[in-house]
């Protein structure tokens, strides 16, 4: 067991591996300490590692269960995690690095930069019994604006039927896989637009992503256990690739074979990052702290508040039904009152002993969340390892994770 204290609010627990005996247990940290402990024993998630920050650094970090449900291997605070989509935020704020150095703006069409992003498709009917579509042009260019919001037109085959199911006729192609599903600026459905976003900065940077996120974000941030190829020295520490058994994914939880390699497959700006809470938690420091950590800036105050305002106007986010296996529905989102600002969901209401109006979050595939509560200066990052992405379990884990922070913290950072 290891302890140390967060200044004078409440102590940094690393659980799990070294339980805390409850004599010697922080009472600040006990609720979530408990909420964590008590999913892992009842079997509803197999491991866990969850950490909370404030403006000021680090109030609570707590490891529990296994990091292989094979080999009981014990998750371990600094185990390191699949993040896949939680890579969108990494990406976003890479590229409003360069909006604020002048070298593009958020209404500058996309096609300027990438040209095969010109003359976009848009599905006018798809036939789902035959596969037989029509397509028209899209009525207006695409921009960055649409491509930072998920208003693109731009979805994955789980979170359109009409993409799982489309077949394109031989000799077409379509980048970003497929078809728009409506005109760029009509609506909000999660697709590949963050994919458009990175190949934004790679074009405009002239930098592959790892070399742009390591020069630009990681190392001025300290954060030395993000990336998307993971060396081999450190494989161990990460936790193993799992799913749900059966057709719907809804049995036991089961090591997947054979395991991804430790080089992302396909880097994107969509996803493909592997991380820890610890690095996950600098960067939300960061944002926490208007753009800065330690004497490093990364973005300007100015610019960090932009990314957090509704950037998508009166366009709603549904809380969207799953297509495929892989994910449940989104019921993490309020339907229809969230919005959508650079690179984050925006939290619309105050629900009790939960985060604030006006904050930011997202997760991952493989039940990774966090979210950034810039109203009490408090941000909370919690990493499961297993599909389909949104199990109701891995929610519920989430949600109860969430209260319990700020009933501990009583629900404000450190001034």
């Amino acid at each position: 067991m290891r302890r140390t204290l967060a200044g004078a609010i409440v102590a940094v627990a690393i659980s799990g591996a070294w339980p805390i005996p409850a004599a010697q247990a922080q009472p600040m940290t006990a609720p979530i300490d408990n909420t964590l402990r008590s999913a892992v024993e009842r079997g509803d998630v197999p491991g866990v590692v969850a950490l909370v920050t404030d403006r000021n650094g680090v109030l609570y970090r707590g490891a529990f269960g296994v990091a292989d449900v094979d080999t009981k291997r014990p998750m371990a605070a600094d185990s390191m995690f699949r993040i896949a989509s939680m890579t969108k935020a990494v990406t976003s704020v890479a590229l409003m690095q360069l909006v604020e150095q002048g070298k593009l703006t958020i209404e500058d069409r996309v096609e300027k930069y990438l040209p095969e992003m010109a003359g976009l498709k848009v599905f006018e009917t798809f036939d789902p019994a035959t596969g037989a579509y029509k397509l028209r042009p899209a009525s207006r260019p695409m921009t960055v604006r649409h491509a930072l919001t998920h208003t693109s037109g731009l979805g994955y085959g789980f979170t359109s039927a009409t993409l799982r199911d489309f077949k394109p006729k031989a000799g077409e192609t379509y980048p970003f896989g497929g078809p728009l599903l409506f005109d760029p600026g009509e609506q909000w459905i999660y697709g590949t637009s963050t994919d458009v976003v990175g190949r934004l900065v790679e074009t405009i940077s002239g930098q592959k992503l790892e070399e742009y996120f390591r020069q630009h974000i990681f190392e001025p941030l300290k954060m030395t256990d993000t990336s998307y190829t993971v060396p081999q020295a450190e494989g161990a520490r990460m936790v193993a690739d799992q799913r749900r058994a059966g057709e719907r994914m809804d049995g036991a939880i089961a090591v997947r074979s054979p395991q991804p390699s430790l080089a992302a497959a396909n880097p994107s700006g969509g996803g493909g990052l592997a991380s820890t809470v610890d690095d996950y938690g600098r960067f939300m420091r960061s944002l926490l702290n208007g753009g800065q950590l330690d004497g490093a800036r990364i973005l300007k105050p100015e610019t960090v508040a932009l990314m957090g305002q509704n950037a998508i106007g009166d366009v709603k986010v549904p809380a969207l039904n799953s297509a495929m296996p892989i994910s449940k529905d989104f019921t993490f989102i309020t339907d229809g009152r969230d919005k959508w600002g650079l690179g984050f969901l925006i939290t619309a209401d105050q629900l009790p002993g939960k985060r604030s109006p006006g904050s930011l979050s997202w997760g991952g595939i493989n039940n990774t969340f966090f979210w950034i509560d810039p109203a009490r200066g408090l941000a909370g990052v919690i990493m499961m390892q297993y599909l389909p992405f949104a199990d109701a379990k891995a929610l519920a884990t989430y949600d109860a994770f969430e209260r319990a922070v700020y009933q501990a913290t009583g629900g404000v950072g450190r001034h």
